[in-house]
């Protein structure tokens, strides 16, 4: 029997929230045992060419596993076997001489990557890049299957892989803080400590694609081949699906090479990033994957022209859900920044200036969650009709934006002094991302009401504007609620009033959506109170 929307939905959910606590747990272990130190401030350099791989081909709605989705839907299993191998083939090679490069060029990379880098950090991710440029080959395997296991109903499985990731990490880090003790001398801390996780990080790779192979085996979909025996059109069709789709998603990638490129003459910013990205990216991965990955085979199957009218409704519900999902988390982040970051890391070598830092960060953030989501899913809508061209050309054009709002926003300099006059500092490189995802927004919606007639964005542009309003209202209230509870410093205390300021603040905005005639939260409590009353 062919699951519901509502069901896949909620297998997903269920599988990429433990990946998500796995993940979080991950980040609690890193916080603690590392802090903003030489060792993981190298680690975010020197994972940005393996995680540019991992995130590009390997990721959940990712450019790969998206368009394995697509390509694969009317492909029946023998078909399906040898288009996997086949494809598989060819990105193998590709990256396999990739990765022989990176490993090789590690210094040289570094060097580009992190100019203002110290030459003790530089050097440990030095080190940490080529233990972990084995990844770059394995991330089409696992993109791969992440898009064949979906495109067969498989949602489970794929899911649920980030958490075998999360959990070699776990140990592994654990075991180095408990022994860290016992080395006295600061450099060779922060060398163990930067290889112990770059091993972690490799190991985690490999099993998140060990985990599916008998899952593709049960489904029919796992050969090993060594030649190419899928017909040349499938061929070619897959690659014009492939290529602009990994160039776009790319280029998004590209923007936080850009990012680090500029923080690293601001110690410790990489750090700083990764930690509040990370509280950002946890609940966004949850209801990212809950939304696009049950849509997009919905946008494949509607994208007839006689369907038109019915993707349209689709992709209203798909922004609405959106929309509203990430404006009250980002209020809340906004609201309770400071005590959030307390509550997540503030242990171990996590100290005050750490806690400042990062919160202003999860403030920067939270005002550009629902610009973020909302492009992915528009992204999607693209693949979904098989025009993957058009992220490509809008993606192109915000790597040169974000490349000169980087600039700008950290006080622009020149040979000839400084030319610009801001300096928000790491600040200023969320902002830029901020921006260029709202710009991406604007010409996707643009280039979409091109594509679909009917599709309405002034009752789009109304909705919006309503739901902002709406996430302010809510945002005010959890903040001056979360300052009225008075209760000692403590762990617990502290999680009760984050609870209780949120939890109120989501009553406020799920009424204030009502009234407000809010498509998607009314269609919600109508099916939540469908559910209660059938129970």
């Amino acid at each position: 029997m062919a699951k519901t929307i509502k069901e896949i939905a909620f297998v997903v959910t269920s599988g990429t929230l433990l990946s998500k606590l796995g993940g979080m747990a991950r980040q609690l272990v890193i916080a603690g045992a590392f802090g903003i130190s030489a060792s993981y401030d190298a680690y975010n350099y020197a994972y940005i060419i393996p995680g540019f791989f991992l995130v590009l081909l390997g990721g959940i709605n990712g450019p790969l596993h998206n368009s394995m989705v697509t390509l694969l839907a009317d492909k029946n299993k023998i078909d399906s076997k040898l288009f996997i191998s086949s494809i598989n083939n060819i990105l193998a090679l590709i990256l396999l001489i990739i990765s022989f490069f990176i490993f090789f060029a590690s210094d040289f990379l570094i060097n580009i990557l992190g100019p203002s880098l110290t030459p003790e950090v530089k050097e440990i991710a030095s080190i940490q890049l080529k233990i972990m440029s084995p990844i770059i080959f394995l991330s089409g395997s696992i993109g791969l299957a992440f898009g064949s296991l979906n495109a067969k109903k498989e949602f489970f499985i794929p899911s649920i892989a980030p958490l075998i990731s999360s959990l070699v990490i776990i140990i592994s880090i654990s075991n180095f803080w408990i022994s860290k003790a016992n080395i006295i001398d600061p450099y060779e801390l922060n060398l163990r400590g930067g290889i112990i996780l770059a091993k972690a990080t490799f190991i985690g790779a490999l099993s998140q694609y060990l985990i599916q192979i008998p899952y593709l085996i049960k489904k029919g979909l796992f050969a090993i081949s060594f030649s190419i025996q899928a017909k040349y059109s499938e061929i070619k069709r897959a690659w014009k699906m492939i290529a602009p789709a990994s160039l776009s998603s790319g280029m998004i990638q590209i923007n936080v090479l850009t990012d680090l490129f500029f923080a690293s003459k601001i110690a410790g910013a990489a750090a700083t990033l990764s930690y509040a990205n990370f509280v950002v990216q946890a609940p966004l991965g949850i209801i990212s994957s809950t939304i696009l990955v049950p849509l997009l085979p919905v946008f494949v199957s509607l994208r007839a022209r006689e369907n038109h009218i019915r993707l349209i409704q689709k992709i209203h519900q798909g922004l609405t859900l959106s929309l509203t999902s990430m404006v009250f988390l980002g209020s809340i982040f906004i609201s309770l920044s400071t005590p959030i970051v307390i509550l997540i890391y503030g242990r171990g070598s996590f100290n005050q200036n750490a806690v400042n830092i990062v919160s202003q960060l999860l403030i920067a953030y939270g005002i550009g969650m629902p610009f973020y989501l909302s492009r992915d899913l528009l992204v999607r809508v693209f693949y979904g009709i098989e025009d993957a061209k058009t992220p490509f050309r809008i993606s192109t054009i915000a790597i040169f934006l974000n490349l000169f709002f980087d600039w700008f926003l950290i006080g622009g300099s020149s040979p000839w002094g400084e030319l610009s006059p801001l300096n928000l500092g790491v600040n200023g490189l969320v902002f830029s991302t901020t921006f260029v995802n709202f710009f991406a927004c604007i010409l996707l919606l643009l280039k979409l009401n091109e594509k679909l007639e009917y599709l309405n964005l002034s009752r789009i542009l109304s909705q919006n504007l309503r739901i902002i309003f709406i996430g302010f209202i809510s945002g005010i209230s959890s903040f001056y609620i979360f300052k009225m509870i008075d209760l000692p410093y403590g762990f617990l205390y502290l999680l009760f009033k984050i609870l209780v300021s949120s939890g109120i603040s989501l009553i406020i905005f799920n009424y204030l959506s009502i009234f407000f005639k809010i498509d998607s939260v009314i269609d919600l409590n109508k099916y939540l109170k469908t559910k209660l009353f059938n129970l």
